[in-house]
């Protein structure tokens, strides 16, 4: 039977290459971006269907779910977030004023959970997997001193309040992992990056995959090597 993802935040970079890669093994694919009008890339993809989605915008997630109803999600993939104010990297807290600090950490941290629990109903309570797409800056035991400190500390927030919604699902065959896609070329990542989008992207498919019907929680990255919270 054809397996169905839902990947949040699918316009471009690791969202884009994980569309890709799914629907290069079969997968029914779902993809949501910001405004219709960055799904130009997604349309050429085979069996890729395109949703308009803010993630940060409660009424634009309650619609997406209703949109979604009968729909059965085998995984449930939120790749959305930023870097930082204006999408550049957030690094020391004198750099970020208040309210950047504070929309910085609602996206990477808040607005994913919130949108897991409205959506959790439509991924498979037997095998489904729920991922949150984390870093190993968020790791409070490796990360400090590995640059990006206030993103580092959203993800770290991130990880914190996915074992908080993991804790709180009660019996459940449901799997959630916490994902790092390693060092990337991406507007994000930059160009002295060392992994470009098609070897994360192959690598984070592989592990979603062997992580159906598995259970539990898992901090872990790209090649499925666990990380230290």
């Amino acid at each position: 039977m054809q397996k169905t993802v839902l990947v949040i935040g699918a316009s471009r970079g690791l969202g884009l290459g994980l569309a890709k890669q799914f629907s290069s093994e079969g997968w029914q694919v779902i993809a949501t971006v910001r405004n219709s009008q960055q799904a130009d890339a997604l349309n050429q993809i085979p069996r890729v269907s395109v949703e308009t989605l803010d993630m940060n915008d409660a009424a634009s997630v309650d619609a997406l779910a209703k949109r979604l109803e009968g729909t059965q999600l085998d995984v449930l993939f939120v790749n959305a977030g930023v870097a930082g104010p204006q999408d550049k990297p957030a690094t020391q807290a004198t750099q970020a004023t208040e309210a950047e600090v504070g929309q910085l950490f609602f996206t990477n941290a808040v607005a994913p959970l919130r949108l897991a629990e409205q959506l959790r109903p439509a991924v498979n309570p037997e095998r489904g997997v729920i991922v949150f797409m984390s870093s190993i800056l968020g790791s409070v035991e490796t990360g400090p001193g590995m640059g990006m400190s206030l993103y580092g500390a959203s993800k770290a927030a991130l990880n914190h309040m996915t074992r908080t919604f993991v804790s709180e699902l009660g019996e459940t065959g449901l799997t959630v992992l916490s994902m790092h896609p390693g060092w990337v070329k991406t507007d994000m990542g930059g160009d002295q990056a060392p992994l470009n989008v098609e070897t994360s992207t192959r690598g984070m498919v592989e592990q979603v995959t062997l992580a159906l019907g598995r259970g539990g929680h898992l901090y872990l990255d790209y090649k499925g090597d666990q990380l230290p919270w």
